[in-house]
Parts: structure tokens; C-alpha cells; sequence
């Protein structure tokens, strides 16, 4: 595989981890988190001028025309910096469904919305009841004329009370963990009988319960085959799963940097404690972590696109396993080596490892994706090749 960034690529991780390490401080993030809507809108107004915002998109939709390689520069450093905007919200997973799944016309009228940072999204996929299984909906659509009438609830809505527009997965026809008869809905997040409740999450990040009760969707609203969506949906998961991976690295980097900045400056017996043969053994396995996750989330971020559906699902899954483990392992050595002081919320190093723990939870944990892995065969060095 040919990991080489071309030149375009390399700018933009320049210009993006510019403008973090300028903007987006520990105290920075502290004060955007403290006030209503709980991220800064100031940076998301440039996210939108540096184009993050329509990265993604095609470009006769007001897009650039990135991929997933370009998604993985931007997660990263927002990874390093722990950004609370909700980018992965509106571009990486309501986004991905427009590009998936939207019609020409839904693209048109959403898109350079989008781009232009006046529309945020919100993915309302999680049920009660459908913990990691993407295809356990209960919330119901039943046809009403021209009109699709929407109930049900859905939980864990990341972003959900700051989101303009909401893209709703709901049953059409069939049972409750049936792959066919789902379809995504376009919901305005203010209309009538649209019940939101906020909250924070322990990342330092919002997200929402949603109810829906008798909420009118327009034919026009519906993005793509109202029964046929879950390849849609399965799609975009993977692809978000590699962006969470690569969101991962760029904590993982920074911890790692911190914990050894911590250990080249504490003094216990008159010495640095970085020159304790122990601490330098626990150190050095910090960095195996760290290069391991590396290698699995571009080899993730490489296969997000691929055509084949196991075999992204295959390299997608095995990237999350290795980053759920060396979430753990990284987090619990750099609390450790820094001891009291990386339990307080006033050092930054314990809100990066909310944040890691948290990623791991989203859209399947290690074991979760350890159980798809043998269920698709496994995987072998043949195939990371």
C-alpha cells in the first residue's frame, strides 16, 4: 500500500493543524464548551471558509471532491485538538447519507447548505432497544397519501439538539430486525411534534433523545428507496468507523506526546521519572499502540471506499478492534503515569481519554466488531496487502 500523502493532501493537514494549534487550546475548548450551543459557531464559520465543511462533497454540488484519505487528515487533527463542533455529526454521517443515498435535487437544496456551515446534521439511527445493530428499528413510517407519518424514539442522537435538519431511519414494512423495509426521512428539527431532549456526553460532546409523534415527512423529504435503505446505511457506518479510527490516532498522538512531556519533567528522588527503567518499558508500549492504531486506521481510511461491502466491512471492523483495544491500553497507562493529577478535570489528558473510550463505544465496540470479523471469516495479512 502506498501511504505517501500527495502534495494537496499535505497541505491541508498543514492548514487544518494550523489553524487548531492557533485556535483550539485546552482553556479555548473550556470556554467554547461553558456557553449555549456548547461549541464555538465562530469555528465552524471557518471550518466552513477553509472548505472543510463541503471536503467531501462532489463538486457540482459546492463540494471539493475528497475522500476518505481527506476525512482522515481532518479527523486527526481534530482528534488532537478535541473539537466539539459537530463535524462528524453533519459532514461524516448525515453527509454521508446525502452522498450515498440523496437524489440530485436533495443534493442540490442541501449540500451548499451544508458547505456554507447554515445547515448542521444530526444521524438519529440508535433505538433503546438496537444497541450496536443498525438494522433493530422499531420507529415507525407509514405512507399517508403524498406523506410519510413518522413515530417512534431514537437515543443517543450525537448533536441532535444543535442540528438544523434531522436524517431519520425508520421502518416502512416488515419486523422490528429486519434488513429490508427501512428508509431514511429528511426531518426538520424544529417541526411540530419533533421532541428533543439534551444532554452532554462524557467526552465533553451533546447529544439528544428524539421523539417523533405523527410527524408528516414530504414525499420529497424521503432520501432514496423507502424500503430498501440499509445498504445506505451500513455504507456510511463503515465509512464513519474510519473516520472514528483516524479521530482515535490523533488522540492517541497527543496523549502519548503528553505523557511524555510528564515524564521528562516530574522529579520523584531527585530525579526525572522519565529515567526510570519501568516507566521507560510502560512508555515504549504506549508506542506500540500508537503505531499499530496508525497502520489499522489507514488501512481503513484505504478500504472506506471500496466497492466491495466485506470487504470494507472486514478491513473497517478489524481497524475498529484494534482501536477500541489500544484505546484502553493507551488510556490507562497515560492516567497512570501521570497519577493523581491525570484524574482531575482540569488536565487535559483525562478528557482525552473520555474521548477515546467514547469512540470506542460508537457504532460497535471492539468486541462487537471482533464478532463481524469472524462472522465475514476473519482477517489475515493477505488481506491488509
Amino acid at each position: 500500500m502506498n501511504f505517501d500523502l500527495s502534495d494537496e493532501q499535505r497541505l491541508l493537514m498543514q492548514s487544518v493543524e494550523r489553524l487548531l494549534l492557533e485556535t483550539y487550546g485546552f482553556d479555548d475548548r473550556r470556554h467554547y464548551r461553558s456557553e449555549n450551543p456548547y461549541f464555538s459557531e465562530a469555528m465552524w464559520k471557518r471550518y466552513a471558509e477553509m472548505g472543510l465543511l463541503a471536503l467531501p462533497f462532489s463538486e457540482e454540488h459546492g463540494g471539493y471532491g475528497g475522500g476518505a484519505i481527506e476525512t482522515m487528515i481532518v479527523m486527526e487533527a481534530f482528534g488532537k485538538a478535541l473539537i466539539l463542533e459537530p463535524y462528524f455529526a453533519t459532514v461524516v454521517l448525515g453527509g454521508g447519507i446525502l452522498r450515498h443515498g440523496a437524489s440530485e435535487a436533495q443534493k442540490a437544496r442541501i449540500i451548499p447548505a451544508i458547505a456554507e456551515g447554515r445547515t448542521k446534521l444530526a444521524f438519529a439511527y440508535a433505538e433503546p432497544q438496537s444497541r450496536y445493530d443498525l438494522f433493530d428499528v422499531q420507529t415507525t413510517a407509514k405512507k399517508n397519501g403524498d406523506e410519510w407519518i413518522l413515530n417512534g424514539t431514537k437515543s443517543l442522537v450525537l448533536h441532535g439538539d444543535a442540528a438544523n435538519k434531522l436524517v431519520v431511519s425508520a421502518r416502512t414494512s416488515g419486523k422490528s430486525r429486519d434488513k429490508v423495509g427501512i428508509g431514511l426521512f429528511l426531518v426538520d428539527a424544529a417541526a411540530p411534534r419533533v421532541k428533543r431532549r439534551s444532554y452532554p456526553t462524557q467526552d465533553g460532546l451533546r447529544a439528544a433523545e428524539i421523539k417523533l409523534e405523527n410527524v408528516s415527512v414530504a414525499a420529497e423529504d424521503v432520501i432514496g428507496d423507502p424500503v430498501g435503505a440499509f445498504p445506505v446505511i451500513s455504507r456510511v457506518a463503515d465509512e464513519a468507523v474510519a473516520a472514528l479510527c483516524a479521530e482515535a490516532l490523533g488522540c492517541f498522538t497527543k496523549m502519548q506526546a503528553i505523557t511524555l512531556d510528564y515524564l521528562k519533567t516530574r522529579e520523584q528522588f531527585g530525579k526525572k521519572i522519565g529515567t526510570f527503567q519501568a516507566l521507560q518499558h510502560r512508555a515504549a508500549d504506549m508506542f506500540v499502540e500508537l503505531e499499530q492504531s496508525r497502520s489499522m486506521a489507514m488501512f481503513a481510511a484505504l478500504m472506506a471506499d471500496e466497492s466491495d461491502a466485506k470487504a470494507r466491512e472486514r478491513a473497517v471492523s478489524a481497524a475498529k478492534v484494534q482501536i477500541g483495544r489500544s484505546a484502553k491500553a493507551i488510556g490507562h497507562e497515560s492516567i497512570q503515569l501521570h497519577g493523581g493529577i491525570g484524574m482531575t478535570m482540569e488536565y487535559n489528558i483525562g478528557h482525552y481519554f473520555k474521548r477515546v473510550i467514547m469512540i470506542d463505544t460508537l457504532l460497535g465496540d471492539a468486541d462487537h466488531h471482533l464478532g463481524r470479523l469472524a462472522a465475514l471469516g476473519g482477517f489475515s495479512n493477505k488481506q491488509a496487502k
